[in-house]
């Protein structure tokens, strides 16, 4: 097995862009009621979305709450041109993030409080805080937005702010795996006032998850580097460094890495909280 322990980590960027007339209409792109697939060639011009009270932006929609599809949390990936940003990112009052950048350079002002988050930066911002967000250099950066509700419980307060760096964060070997599947963990699995953990999941050449986990948390996640066989419900398919998996929860899923490189992605889930006996509002 190749010594894939010293390599730089990569942090996979869609590149837009439109394909030719000549390329097939064949795709990896699945949708069903367990599980999605939105593999990276997907992720073109014509797909992005843009928001008011930005400047020098466009994003693609990775996952939103919808019926039949992601119910906890909404992904974007924001490219930033130079210049580019907002003063008032998010309207939502009750919504938390999470920021993770792939690409550049990002400028965070978190009240007052300026941060600058490179590749492999992670920002948690709880909700009600006021931010703001800038790219201050000469070129394009990137990052993906995790947006979920916070639902409070009783005696815990809202979680803090922090700004880390995931080469910052030591990997949590799985059990029983000698290294071979690790976990770097943003959020400390302890606190309880988080009620969303966004990690980075690491297997290294013929790292597998051997059985199919089965579970109430509901998934959302994108692909950083390397490829796998990813078993999702009843069936087995290949992913890739820019793909995105939405897994419902309870999905049956289980993986599989065969290298030649190291396998990782940023993986959402929601936890730490009752289930709700009706819909939340």
């Amino acid at each position: 097995m190749p010594d894939t322990s010293k390599q730089k980590p990569a942090y996979y960027t869609p590149k837009g862009g439109h394909p030719e007339q000549t390329q097939l209409l064949t795709d990896r792109a699945v949708f069903t009621d367990a599980y999605a697939v939105i593999p990276k060639g997907v992720m073109r011009d014509i797909v992005t979305s843009f928001l008011p009270g930005w400047v020098g932006m466009r994003m693609w929609v990775l996952a939103r709450p919808m019926t039949g599809f992601a119910e906890t949390f909404s992904q974007y990936i924001v490219a930033l041109s130079p210049g580019g940003g907002s003063d008032q990112p998010e309207t939502d009052p009750l919504a938390q993030a999470a920021l993770f950048v792939t690409k550049g350079q990002l400028e965070l002002d978190l009240s007052g409080h300026y941060h600058t988050l490179t590749e492999g930066g992670f920002a948690y911002i709880p909700p009600g805080v006021n931010w703001q967000i800038k790219n201050n250099s000469d070129a394009e950066c990137s990052f993906h937005w995790i947006r979920k509700h916070w639902h409070a419980a009783p005696g815990i307060s809202a979680p803090k702010a922090f700004v880390c760096n995931e080469q910052d964060v030591q990997p949590t070997p799985m059990p029983g795996t000698n290294g071979r599947w690790a976990t770097t963990r943003f959020m400390d699995p302890d606190d309880l006032a988080h009620d969303m953990h966004v990690t980075i999941v690491t297997f290294e050449p013929g790292g597998v998850i051997p059985f199919c986990e089965t579970h109430v948390m509901e998934h959302g996640l994108y692909i950083l580097e390397g490829k796998a066989a990813y078993r999702l419900n009843q069936d087995w398919v290949e992913v890739e460094a820019g793909d995105f998996l939405w897994l419902r929860a309870f999905c049956p899923q289980a993986c599989y890495a065969g290298g030649p490189g190291k396998f990782r992605y940023l993986l959402y889930k929601d936890v730490n909280r009752h289930m709700p006996l009706k819909p939340l509002t």
